[in-house]
């Protein structure tokens, strides 16, 4: 017995106020994430699926490219369309990255790189104060798919940490269990080219475009609770804010 056909229940109702292109496009989502379409599997040329579906080429090229800008298909002159894994989309939340991994099923990994506690640098002796001694740790967080982030992290001597901690839990719930809880941070995201060491922690060119992020969090005190600056891969990972009027 063959495979079951993944485009038979997809269905076009032009009676819809929704645009013929979107709903294709919406079913083809849901196949690829029930699995129907796998990652790594190509898609039948954008002439064949108008036709299975009875739309016209423009109408098909613009559902496979509201995919592709979607991070679901990979579109290659010469090559085809392709299933790939969606990029991960993380909302602007005062949570950890180990946390929204393990909410998304991701399987979060964690290789402690460093782990010091020492002097306040004096860069930061005012943010920290009265602090007199500071954690310094940096990590390297992967999931099933491989290297995700390189993350450097500056918090309160005045906790206790431990490798096998920040591996098995992560640092906010390392934190947590301590009784730091976050209220406030203060977050800036940007861009940099990944140097040589970051590009061989993420599995990178060196030079390779990466996303960054730099958060000041507060704890139920206002006090200065973390300060971190993390690189993330950007062909993996975004950020996304809502913003209203």
């Amino acid at each position: 017995m063959g495979a079951a056909d993944p485009y038979a229940g997809i269905r076009v109702d032009r009676s819809s106020p929704v645009p013929l292109y979107h709903q294709v496009a919406t079913a083809l989502e849901a196949a690829i994430r029930a699995g129907d379409l796998p990652i790594g599997s190509f898609l039948p040329n954008e002439v064949v699926l108008a036709a299975r579906f009875g739309l016209s080429r423009p109408t098909m090229r613009q559902a496979l490219s509201a995919l592709a800008d979607a991070g679901f298909l990979e579109r290659q002159r010469g090559v085809g369309t392709r299933v790939i894994k969606p990029v991960l989309t993380r909302k602007v939340a005062l949570t950890s990255l180990y946390e929204y991994l393990e909410a998304e099923g991701e399987g979060p990994v964690t290789r402690v790189l460093s782990l010091e506690r020492r002097p306040v640098p004096e860069d930061l002796a005012q943010a920290f104060a009265p602090e007199q001694v500071v954690w310094e740790v940096s990590r390297l967080r992967s999931t099933t798919d491989g290297p995700l982030a390189v993350m450097h992290n500056w918090l309160p001597g005045r906790f206790e940490l431990d490798a096998e901690a920040l591996t098995s839990h992560g640092l906010y719930a390392a934190l947590r269990a301590q009784g730091l809880e976050f209220r406030r941070a203060r977050q800036r995201i940007g861009a940099v080219a990944a140097s040589a060491a970051v590009a061989e922690l993420l599995g990178v060119k060196k030079g390779a475009a990466c996303l960054t992020l730099h958060r000041e969090a507060f704890d139920q005190a206002g006090l200065l609770g973390e300060i971190g600056d993390h690189v993330y891969r950007a062909d993996r990972y975004t950020i996304e804010s809502v913003v209203e009027a």
